[in-house]
């Protein structure tokens, strides 16, 4: 044999002990069934189950176990753990559950093929809920608090929403507070109920209020609640609360004018003063 045959065959021995052949454990892969489709895609109303097959290949010389697993959505598989012989494919079917009550739109989701040694290959699977999207929530129980407004915000729809709230309050002399329209800090799953608190750390001593709270969100949904509060000092403040009260009456007292018979200057009639009644603080 030739220098140069020599040359070349100890390259083709070196290049081989070199470069590892891939094993069994190393080469399985899973998919789609039936091949051309990179990912799962599935689609339903709420309370359906939709049905379709995984493969699991294995090209290599030794068999392979794998277990299947779902992430994102509930994934049932025919068999969670599979062995698939040396060079061979195994079919394995799954069903997707879409939960009842589930608001329409596409979810993440995937399934998770993992052998003996925890290698582990993932395929996305995309579900699409269908359904009427409804934006829909209302605000109950709004409470006044010692240095606060509490209230609660209940999605109606089967959407999720990010609400925004307008507060406004009036009391005997005026507006007390406005304040626009601002983003609130949470987001509402369909059919949530969340307790939510508003400050207002310098409300009056003294006074009858009118609490108008609004609340919006994207798709129209909208709704505004209100609740009427009295605030009367006590303690110390009695004899001032005592004071505007006599005052008050003193407002409400209504003069009418009425003449003689005779034409001489009128002379005044006063009607009896009511007097307006303040109560403890309360809704």
């Amino acid at each position: 044999m030739s220098s140069a045959a020599r040359l070349l065959c100890l390259s083709l021995l070196l290049l081989s002990v070199s470069v590892p052949t891939a094993t069994a454990a190393e080469g399985w892969s899973v998919a789609p069934s039936g091949g051309g489709r990179p990912s799962f895609y599935t689609e339903g109303e709420p309370g359906t189950v939709q049905r379709d097959t995984v493969s699991v290949t294995n090209p290599g010389d030794e068999p392979v176990t794998v277990r299947l697993d779902g992430t994102g959505v509930p994934i049932a598989f025919a068999e969670s753990a599979v062995r698939i012989p040396a060079r061979t494919r195994a079919e394995v079917p799954f069903t997707v559950t879409v939960p009842a009550g589930t608001a329409p739109g596409d979810r993440s989701a995937g399934i998770v093929a993992r052998d003996t040694d925890g290698r582990a290959r993932t395929v996305p699977l995309r579900l699409r809920v269908t359904g009427t999207e409804l934006s829909a929530l209302t605000v109950e129980h709004v409470e006044v608090r010692a240095d606060s407004l509490a209230y609660e915000l209940v999605n109606r729809g089967t959407t999720p929403l990010s609400p925004t709230l307008a507060v406004r309050v009036d009391g005997v002399l005026g507006r007390l507070l406005d304040r626009a329209p601002r983003a609130l800090p949470v987001e509402l799953p369909p059919g949530s109920r969340t307790e939510l608190t508003e400050p207002w750390p310098d409300r009056p001593a003294l006074d009858a209020v009118e609490v108008r709270l609004t609340v919006t969100a994207a798709g129209g949904a909208s709704d505004t609640a209100e609740v009427s509060a009295r605030f009367v000092p006590w303690g110390e403040g009695v004899g001032f609360g005592a004071a505007l009260v006599a005052a008050g009456a003193l407002l409400v007292v209504r003069h009418r004018r009425r003449r003689k018979p005779n034409g001489d200057e009128p002379v005044e009639a006063e009607r009896p003063a009511r007097q307006a009644e303040l109560t403890g603080a309360g809704t």
